[in-house]
């Protein structure tokens, strides 16, 4: 994406410095018309380019998360008679690992009176609560009153401050 964003930039600036080239200046050392017509041309296809690259970084972390945030759904469905454990959990600091990608510890403390499993979805959200990935993990059976620790993991590298958020959590 980056390549591509730099690509353009780049054929932006030739068009308009080869357009103001081209058409020269008039003998007093100011532009002529059709020089002056090509350089606000090219400002306007370099700055048509800059809108439209920056919309496409936004919508290409959009989907990244949306996709993620549908594998995380699919998993969550594929639990049978699972009760809502959202207040079970509770999330650590996220940290950086050297890939990139964010840990962040999981806590699970089964306040039922029988033991379960859990099945738990962290988004991981910038600044604004737009969700930028989202994963999930299983622990595995945690006794009554127990508590048992797990890490969620990003899936992919994450740059900008993000929080872990718990989602949603089920115990079965």
């Amino acid at each position: 994406m980056e390549r591509q964003i730099r690509a353009v930039a780049g054929l932006a600036a030739a068009v308009l410095l080869g357009s103001a080239a081209l058409t020269g200046c008039t003998s007093s050392g100011n532009p002529t018309p059709a020089a002056s017509s090509a350089l606000e041309g090219g400002k306007s296809a370099l700055a048509s380019a800059a809108g439209s690259a920056t919309a496409k970084i936004g919508s290409a972390a959009a989907s990244a998360g949306e996709s993620a945030q549908a594998a995380a759904s699919s998993a969550l469905a594929s639990v049978k008679g699972g009760l809502n454990a959202k207040g079970d959990v509770s999330l650590g600091s996220a940290t950086t690992e050297s890939d990139g990608k964010l840990s962040v510890p999981v806590t699970v403390t089964n306040h039922g009176s029988q033991p379960g499993k859990y099945t738990i979805q962290v988004n991981f959200d910038d600044a604004s609560g737009n969700l930028l990935d989202a994963t999930v993990v299983t622990v595995p059976e945690v006794a009554a009153g127990a508590t048992a620790q797990a890490t969620a993991h990003s899936n992919r590298s994450l740059n900008a401050p993000v929080t872990p958020v718990v989602a949603n959590a089920l115990r079965y």
